[in-house]
């Protein structure tokens, strides 16, 4: 009976299913192309209907050889402009919806720039939804004889809300202690590491081009994606169940840095995939030379690396920052603190070598341990400070000294103690034990 039934679907011809394949894509492309104002008839649901159509049309396409074929290509590269492009609608409409429940704080200028890179990307829908409908038409793909209407893609907001009457269980974030002290030391470990693009200020378009793909790629944006989505599916998991609107405030707030990271960086990954395989001349053959100019035309490679990179990246860089101090407050908060007494490095004491390899240790963590001698107090992730309190140690011939705070620092310390802060009595390095592979 399966075979039959198998037997039966491949004798229906390649130009009888690209009809079946593009007709609510060409149904969407339709009700695009009624509407110059997109604001409130461009919803999530559109975007969804976009995506999920132009995703089956372009594997259909690619599975009949279309990426080899110069009749099919072109049609094959607007389904593909459609699907990322409408991914990138998707998730910064998304964040628009959510920015009043996320309580960061001064997200005006955020806001605006959000609702810029949207009308940029809705207005590539706009010039691209004509030229499918025509390409469509020259390939023999008739048009449907009807189109979506706007009851058909409603906007999730409404003017109700559902009521509140789950609490949070304020009892059970004692025993979550230990996750949020993870997942807080992940948020700065991340937000340190993707510090090193230095997304602080416009680029201009030349250094743009240098920058990607060069420095920031697709895969390398790929993998911080992955980073703050597990951050975040580890808070809804083991932190907090509920939503957005009550219960531990500093902990949703917490969420709301590395939630609207992650929603930025989906848009990043997509318009990189987009400009590197799509727009980005890269000496291919003459057929598709030719429609990655097409496509400039309409998907103009400027606007969309100014909005990937000035807006996009930018915001995560900032948001992943301002997040990094309410996480250390909430990671002191919940970290296990200790104290430990340990000598002082061997003939030369706190100089640069061992100050920077405690630093080292204690920035690695993100919680906070103090250096204490004698009454004085000192900020043991600050090489300046250590080497501050080497001065005293040295003038007060002092053979000891206190570590307070972390106990995952206090750990290390110890084992760097042990070795005389990985120096020998010369000053000279010495290799580090294992368990302080990361100072390396």
């Amino acid at each position: 009976m399966g075979g039959n039934v198998e037997e039966l679907t491949c004798k229906i011809t390649f130009s009888e299913k690209v009809k079946i394949y593009s007709e609510d894509y060409l149904k969407c492309c339709i009700y695009i192309t009624r509407f110059l104002e997109p604001r409130h008839y461009f919803t999530k649901r559109m975007y969804s209907k976009l995506i999920s159509t132009s995703h089956l049309l372009e594997d259909f396409l690619d599975f009949h050889g279309a990426k080899n074929n110069r009749g099919w290509y072109f049609y094959r590269e607007l389904a593909a402009t459609v699907r990322h492009i409408s991914l990138g609608c998707y998730a910064q409409q998304h964040i628009l919806n959510r920015l009043e429940y996320y309580g960061l704080e001064d997200v005006a200028t955020f806001r605006k720039e959000g609702e810029k890179t949207l009308e940029f990307l809705n207005s590539v829908l706009i010039r691209v939804a004509p030229v499918i409908l025509e390409e469509a038409a020259t390939l023999g793909i008739p048009l449907p004889a009807s189109a979506f209407e706007p009851q058909d893609f409603p906007g999730v907001i409404t003017s109700e809300v559902l009521e509140h009457n789950i609490d949070d269980d304020e009892d059970a974030v004692p025993f979550q202690g230990h996750y949020i002290v993870k997942i807080a030391s992940e948020l700065i470990a991340t937000a340190k590491d993707f510090d090193q693009f230095g997304f602080y200020e416009p680029y201009p378009y030349a250094e743009m081009l240098e920058l990607v793909p060069a420095k920031v790629n697709e895969a390398e944006i790929r993998r911080f994606q992955v980073l703050v989505h597990n951050l975040q599916s580890s808070f809804d998991t083991y932190v907090i169940h509920g939503g957005y609107r009550f219960g531990n405030r500093r902990l949703k707030q917490l969420r709301s840095h590395f939630s609207v990271s992650f929603h930025l960086l989906q848009i990043v990954s997509r318009m990189l995939h987009y400009y590197e395989r799509h727009l980005r001349v890269r000496g291919f053959k003459d057929s598709y030379k030719k429609v990655q100019e097409v496509l400039c035309d309409y998907v103009d490679p400027e606007i969309l690396l100014d909005r990937t990179v000035n807006y996009a990246l930018f915001y995560v860089n900032h948001y992943l920052s301002s997040g990094t101090q309410l996480a250390k407050e909430l990671l002191n908060e919940y970290v296990e603190q200790g104290s430990i007494t340990v000598g002082i490095p061997v003939k030369l004491g706190f100089h640069s070598r061992p100050s920077l390899m405690v630093a080292k240790i204690v920035q690695h963590y993100g919680g906070r341990v103090d250096l204490c001698v004698g009454d004085a107090v000192f900020d043991a992730s600050s090489v300046l400070d250590i080497q501050w309190a080497g001065g005293k140690i040295q003038k007060e011939a002092i053979q000891e000294v206190c570590f307070k705070g972390d106990v995952r620092a206090l750990k290390d310390i110890q084992v760097l103690a042990a070795v005389n802060y990985g120096e020998d009595s010369m000053g000279k390095g010495i290799p580090l034990p294992k368990e302080l592979t990361y100072l390396r």
